[in-house]
């Protein structure tokens, strides 16, 4: 462990302190994933004071999503090679800075920028987080069972952001922005106090140009991603911009090959069970993130929802996760990440697959409450154990960039996600934004999430299957060795 300060964690009992860092970084992380959705149910209040158009509108989410997708990588090898604690604490400052910006300005262009910063700090934040914890709890059970409490934070902030956005926006949209700046603050006293300076090991070099190609194509990656429903797929200027990311991300990769002191070290993409988690995370969030839109846009305008029903509907899922992930960290211990991100992502799966049978007179009860406490048991499985196991058996200082790419992961499979149901949704809508037109785009729009849904439990069930394979060979060895003696 490369730290100046080691918290031991060999007892299963944690003092104060370790309590401390463990709560900090994960309100932080809550407050990164609340600040995701909070924004939404807001928009139309935004709309009607400062009078921007819909196109200016949707930037309002999409520069958050812009900043934080495009630039996590960069922040999970900042953390590294600058140190955890350092990155953390100026990050989180940015991040209250820019939220009280944003609920002070009464400019479109500001506040977009506003949001653009806070997803630029919430890049740093999250994977040198992540790092903090897993460089300060040792790997096996005690370590589990910290991610298992800090994705307790993160899971429920995507949800909660929805409930605190209707209770805000009744009192007004601009508490949207402010809420989170007395809680960034007081998280930032107490990382000064508790987290313990990492010296970061930085091996004598920086990979500038590694930086400079590797944020820049993420960047254009996810907005061409944000923008291709607006514009179209087809469109040349998303063409131009997908044809300029990948041949930035291709640079980046030719870079790092060569790089003495890599951004990425390529070689730690060789890990089994860190690509699966990351593209297990893609695709899981690919498909909750379109199916919470839909969802919202079911309850509204066919069901005439207001904006508080709308975010209470999501409520019982939030409330599983809040209650189940700290539990949830002894059926990791005994099952293995594999089995339990398998029995996460299936349960989405049959969510969604439910959802499909909703019409204009659907009950919640009936057919949205099913949904909503699938999504909430499949979310309390698998997004601790897709933490835990892009982490596992990653070197202390490579944890920032493990952290690093699974967050990457998660939002540009979420920027996708939502940009194929949106447009899958549109187009068969016909343009219209009735009930009626709606209800034309749900079907084939749930039709797809529950499809990229599909694919994470293929990518779950190749965990699995290598799992079992690895028990063998263990069972095999002790065999042999067992007849030797």
């Amino acid at each position: 462990m490369s730290s100046s300060v080691q918290l031991s964690t060999s007892s299963t009992r944690w003092d104060a302190r370790l309590w401390g860092v463990l709560l900090t970084v994960s309100v932080v992380v809550g407050l990164d994933a609340l600040d995701v959705s909070m924004v939404a149910v807001a928009l139309p209040s935004i709309q009607a004071e400062l009078g921007l158009s819909t196109g200016a509108l949707q930037w309002i989410i999409s520069a958050y999503v812009l900043g934080y997708g495009g630039l996590l990588l960069l922040g999970g090898r900042t953390a590294d090679l600058l140190g955890r604690r350092r990155v953390f604490l100026v990050a989180v400052a940015v991040f209250a800075l820019a939220s009280l910006l944003g609920g002070l300005v009464d400019d479109g262009a500001l506040l977009i920028a506003t949001r653009f910063i806070k997803g630029l700090a919430a890049a740093f934040t999250a994977p040198a987080a992540l790092s903090i914890i897993t460089t300060t709890f040792h790997e096996g059970p005690a370590r589990n069972r910290a991610i298992s409490i800090f994705a307790v934070f993160g899971a429920s902030g995507y949800s909660a952001g929805l409930v605190f956005s209707g209770l805000l926006t009744e009192v007004g949209w601009r508490w949207t922005f402010l809420l989170p700046v007395p809680i960034a603050l007081a998280a930032l006293v107490a990382a000064v106090k508790l987290i313990p300076s990492y010296l970061p090991q930085t091996g004598g070099g920086y990979d500038f140009p590694g930086a400079i190609t590797g944020a820049a194509g993420s960047l254009l990656l996810v907005f061409g991603v944000v923008e291709a429903p607006e514009i179209g797929w087809a469109a040349p200027r998303t063409l131009i911009t997908f044809v300029l990311a990948l041949a930035l991300l291709v640079t980046f990769v030719f870079i790092e090959k060569r790089s003495k002191h890599p951004l990425l070290r390529l070689g730690i993409l060789r890990s089994g069970p860190l690509a699966r988690a990351n593209l297990g995370g893609a695709t899981f969030f690919g498909a909750y993130i379109g199916f919470q839109f839909v969802v919202m846009l079911y309850l509204q305008t066919v069901l005439g929802w207001s904006a508080l029903q709308t975010a209470l509907g999501f409520l019982p899922a939030a409330l599983i996760v809040a209650f189940g992930s700290p539990r949830i960290e002894p059926l990791i211990d005994r099952l293995g990440t594999p089995r339990t991100i398998l029995a996460g992502v299936v349960a989405h799966v049959i969510g969604y697959a439910l959802f499909l049978r909703i019409d204009e007179s659907s009950s919640y009860a009936g057919s949205v409450l099913p949904s909503m406490i699938l999504l909430g048991i499949g979310f309390m499985l698998a997004f601790s154990s897709l933490n835990i196991q892009a982490t596992n058996g990653i070197s202390d200082d490579e944890q920032g960039l493990a952290g690093g790419l699974l967050n990457t992961s998660i939002q540009v499979g979420g920027a996708i996600g939502l940009a194929v149901v949106t447009a899958v949704l549109t187009g068969n809508a016909g343009g219209a934004t009735g009930p009626a037109a709606l209800l034309n785009g749900l079907t084939p729009a749930l039709t797809v999430v529950t499809g990229i849904a599909v694919i994470s439990v293929l990518v779950a069930l190749s965990g699995v299957v290598g799992l079992r394979k690895a028990e063998a060979r263990t069972a095999v060895a002790e065999r042999e060795f067992a007849a030797a003696e």
